[in-house]
């Protein structure tokens, strides 16, 4: 339940990072290449808040790094020499290069070439995928084990291409990906209609920015389906309760002894969550499918409006139920078929330690999650106007010209 908490809540952050980069990335393209000052504003606007995002996002993802240490070192010592491969790669090249780069996009403005620029930014949404992509991996590996062998007692890799080419792990990215799409997509368009909806004077600003985020729910909104529904061929038999599942118990109970092998019912509960949310999903982007051609359209309706700013939780909560669905269904086990949930704990790690720490956690995660969203409305609020990313700063009064006393 921890560690389901602080995946969970990083997860939230994650999702609305993927995807607001590739927004903020493809809007400065154009405004690079076009000169378009409209743009160019909209990338200031959103990309700011996208920093507040991925800033307090970073918060709950270290705390993850620490859990696998102190409180799974019954999964590290016999697994680590698989499952920490994907995840060094993911700390070494991935993050380290996306903050770094991130940096210098936000303190560059202004100071490099408008191309170097762009380039930056490009280069932090590809290792921000990057970055989700050996997480994914890492997880897949425990959904599905397979590159490995058992040498007394350790896992050791033997097939790397097997364990990056898993197909739990291949399939969930790109569920991931167009997911965080389609949470920046309604987001985008959430705020923009907000602003519409208060007859702001940037009418042609937020019109806009409600066109991309419009088109990127209908693009995305399939696809995150299609992907989701692929994984189903690899499913454990034991979460789905399917034909094979009655072999699997009886094979896991002659190998590991009696236990509670099929998946608890919150697996399923989090599965019809999810399909509810996109199913409603999918009733707005074919609303925004018929107003997209029309530029009007996108102003005046006021009722539309509402109905955007109401659906902007909808990818979220999606998102997080298809984690409970993933994670849950895979227990009683923590390596599916290989390692119990129980023997992956600490040795010494008590149940009052884990009650303080858990509740620790659950304030900081609660505050950490309202900071997020009260910057975030705070920021958007405001407008284009109340954008400070890439704004140079006040010119500093020249020092009084002092002449020389003799």
């Amino acid at each position: 339940m921890q560690f389901a908490l602080t995946a969970g809540t990083h997860f939230l952050f994650v999702a609305l990072t993927l995807g607001l980069a590739t927004l903020v990335a493809l809007t400065q393209a154009r405004a690079t290449v076009s000169g378009s000052a409209v743009h160019a504003r909209m990338v200031r606007f959103w990309g700011q808040l996208y920093v507040v995002n991925y800033a307090v996002g970073i918060v709950t993802g270290l705390v993850m790094e620490f859990q696998f240490g102190l409180n799974w070192a019954g999964m590290s010592r016999v697994t680590g020499g698989v499952f920490g491969a994907p995840l060094a790669l993911e700390t070494i090249v991935a993050f380290f290069v996306e903050s770094t780069f991130l940096g210098l996009w936000i303190f560059g403005w202004d100071r490099l070439n408008r191309w170097v620029h762009l380039a930056l930014i490009w280069v932090v949404t590809l290792t921000a995928y990057l970055s989700a992509y050996f997480v994914l991996v890492a997880n897949g590996w425990l959904q599905r084990p397979v590159g490995f062998e058992m040498v007394d007692g350790t896992a050791r890799l033997t097939d790397a291409g097997a364990l990056l080419t898993n197909p739990t792990a291949v399939l969930a990215f790109f569920h991931v990906l167009f997911g965080g799409l389609l949470t920046a997509g309604f987001f985008m368009a959430g705020v923009s209609g907000y602003h519409l909806l208060r007859r702001t004077a940037e009418v042609e600003f937020f019109r806009r920015s409600m066109r991309i985020g419009l088109l990127t729910v209908i693009l995305s909104v399939m696809p995150v389906v299609m992907f989701g529904g692929a994984q189903f061929t690899y499913v454990q038999p034991t979460k789905l309760g399917g034909d094979d599942a009655p072999a699997v118990v009886a094979d896991f109970t002659a190998r590991f002894g009696p236990d509670e092998y099929m998946a608890p019912g919150l697996a399923r509960v989090g599965e019809g969550v999810m399909t509810g949310m996109w199913s409603l999903m999918v009733l707005v982007a074919l609303v925004a499918l018929v107003k997209f051609p029309f530029g009007g359209w996108l102003v005046r309706g006021r009722v539309f409006h509402v109905v955007m700013i109401v659906a902007v939780p909808l990818p979220y909560v999606a998102m997080v139920s298809g984690w409970v669905f993933r994670e849950v269904g895979r227990q009683p086990w923590m390596v599916y078929g290989v390692l119990k949930t129980r023997d992956a704990l600490s040795q010494g790690v008590g149940s009052g330690t884990i009650t303080v720490s858990f509740m620790a956690f659950t304030v900081l995660f609660a505050l950490l999650f309202a900071v997020n969203a009260w910057l975030l409305v705070r920021f958007a609020r405001r407008g284009p106007e109340g954008s400070g990313l890439g704004a140079s700063p006040p010119a500093e009064p020249a020092a009084p010209v002092m002449s020389p006393t003799f």
